[in-house]
């Protein structure tokens, strides 16, 4: 990849670049009265989210209610303290439901506590291997595949609680065999449980849309627990199932350790290991996405080892960066760390206050909870863009998520990933076959002195920069040309982007131009894509990349003259 000027040398980060938390550089920016407000306003902010949240999540894991606490506690804070993004959030994820569930009905809260600390130590190993960045490499359709399945599942996790269901044995882990058991069990539903669930729901529902700056989760949960207490509403709660919650944390302690058993629990171990790095390293592209700021994987995945061993010595378990609550962080305005700190202690602070309260949770009403997490994780814009998009990551979007909801998480993620491989490799020997006699665009400038002198003028222009990707752009190449793009994308008034030699792009690519170009829209940059060919088009704005945020140009001439103020022939969109 290069620019129309001339790059400077690249220098490789040394041990301390690459691992120094970002609380550091923070601290070193100069961090006074004004920062540390923003980011107690929201800290508070992301603790009311994350309260509820963090028992539904341990409830529908199989664990009681405190141990989601206890890990949003234990483990934000560390991850907060250590990791490489200013503003990633950790704690209790519902990507990690069926796996915990999983692993506490075959080996019990031992192997559970266990398997989480062996992940721990298996994140600090990628983290310090430095092999973070090849996670990045896994094809946008397999990450939209395995989190809409995820959500598929934890959504049939909650079916007995929303509707009140008395099953007349234990309930079965896998999808075929649960919803039978749950349809037998359809007579015993409670009008009760359905109302409180419809009833938090319907809240939580309306106060994004109404009123999207107030903590729905938690005011929905407050309003159905008085609800049910104020009536006597024969429906299960926290203090019928599980007694309530301490109103401490647990001292350290070591979970039982044993050969037979580290060598039971190591695939869920490595499992959770998996799962946290693409989970976490999602969440912080995202919060990078929507600051302009860029996080440290490597460092990140630290932070995430050293979170779930200290959540599984107090008795907590996976701990990951959650992208909901990261989100929040930022739009409630966070400078830093310290706001993912002081959401941990406020948490804690609320258990130390509160905790006597949570007995009279209802049940139905964190399964409510739970299911609008579910309807959320399935990110249907994306999911729609990638049907429109082709039919080959289509077939890799459909496999990734049949194989989640109905084999195996970690099953799903590699067949779709090796799909995804095969299917690129099928693409490139098709374009290498054709590059012979495939003619270039006609109206491109020749190289010639024309050329030179022409050049020289887009290169001498300083509100004007111009990167030109020279070949296919797909997800093996998209994390370093985002990086590139993040980095030059807002340094001038106009920035083009040469397609002109791109002979295909895939969703994950698409992906990054659009976090790209509505980087450069919210900066008040002028975004032109030039030269791409009906193909790239039509997958560009199949993903919603079309003005304001950008505009097309059929040349870099074009583009040239476009951004210049001239007059130019108009692209139409495909």
């Amino acid at each position: 990849m290069q620019t129309k000027s001339t790059p400077s040398p690249v220098r490789s980060p040394d041990f301390a670049e690459l691992f120094t938390p970002k609380l550091v550089t923070v601290l070193r920016e100069g961090y006074g009265l004004a920062g540390l407000k923003a980011d107690a306003i929201a800290g508070l902010t992301v603790a009311i989210v994350a309260l509820p949240l963090s028992m539904a999540i341990a409830i529908a894991s199989g664990v009681s209610p405190e141990r989601g606490l206890y890990t949003a506690v234990v483990g934000g804070f560390l991850v907060s303290l250590l990791g490489g993004s200013r503003f990633q959030i950790g704690g209790p994820a519902g990507a990690f439901i069926v796996l915990v569930a999983a692993t506490v009905a075959r080996h019990g809260l031992d192997g559970l506590l266990l398997a989480t600390m062996m992940s721990g130590l298996f994140l600090l190993a990628i983290g310090y291997l430095r092999l973070g960045t090849y996670i990045k490499y896994i094809p946008f359709p397999v990450t939209v595949g395995f989190t809409a399945g995820i959500g598929v599942i934890i959504f049939a996790s909650q079916i007995r609680d929303l509707f009140g269901l008395t099953l007349t044995g234990p309930e079965p882990g896998e999808i075929l065999e649960k919803l039978p058991a749950l349809w037998a069990a359809a007579g015993t539903a409670s009008p009760a449980a359905i109302g409180v669930a419809a009833l938090t729901i319907g809240l939580i529902v309306g106060l994004k849309r109404y009123r999207p700056g107030w903590p729905g989760m938690l005011f929905a949960v407050v309003l159905t627990s008085a609800l049910v207490v104020a009536l006597a509403l024969p429906v299960e709660t926290i203090g019928t199932r599980f007694g309530g919650i301490p109103r401490m944390l647990p001292t350290p302690g070591l979970p039982s350790i044993s050969w037979e058993l580290a060598f039971a629990v190591l695939p869920d171990a490595i499992a959770f290991a998996l799962l946290g790095s693409i989970e976490s390293l999602l969440s912080a592209v995202v919060a990078d996405g929507m600051t302009g700021r860029r996080h440290r994987s490597n460092c990140e995945l630290v932070a995430q080892g050293f979170a779930n061993i200290g959540a599984a010595l107090f008795g907590g378990f996976c701990v990951t960066g959650t992208i909901a609550r990261t989100a929040t962080n930022v739009r409630a305005g966070a400078r830093g760390p310290v706001a993912g700190m002081l959401h941990s202690l406020f948490l804690l602070v609320f258990m130390l206050v509160a905790a006597p309260l949570a007995a009279y949770i209802p049940l139905a009403a964190l399964a409510g909870v739970l299911a609008t997490v579910a309807w959320n994780m399935i990110e249907k814009p994306a999911f729609a863009a990638i049907l429109r998009t082709s039919r080959a990551d289509t077939a890799v979007l459909a496999v990734t998520l049949l194989l989640v909801i109905f084999r195996d998480l970690t099953e799903g993620i590699v067949v779709g990933f090796l799909l995804g491989s095969i299917l690129y490799i099928d693409r490139m020997s098709r374009t290498v076959a054709t590059e012979g006699y495939a003619s270039r665009i006609e109206e491109d400038v020749a190289d010639d002195v024309d050329r030179e002198d022409y050049d020289a003028a887009m290169a001498s222009d300083p509100d004007t920069v111009v990167y030109r990707i020279p070949g296919a752009f797909f997800f093996g190449t998209a994390a370093t040309v985002g990086a590139v793009l993040d980095r030059i994308a807002d340094q001038r008034r106009n920035f083009i982007l040469d397609c002109s030699v791109v002979p295909f792009l895939d969703s994950t690519a698409a992906n990054v131009i659009e976090g790209a170009a509505r980087k450069a829209h919210r900066s008040g940059v002028r975004f032109v894509i030039a030269g791409a060919s009906m193909d790239v088009r039509r997958t560009l704005v199949s993903h919603g990349i079309r003005a304001p945020d950008v505009d097309y140009a059929a040349t870099l001439a074009d583009a040239w003259d476009l951004v210049q103020g001239r007059t130019v022939e108009v692209v139409d969109h495909p």
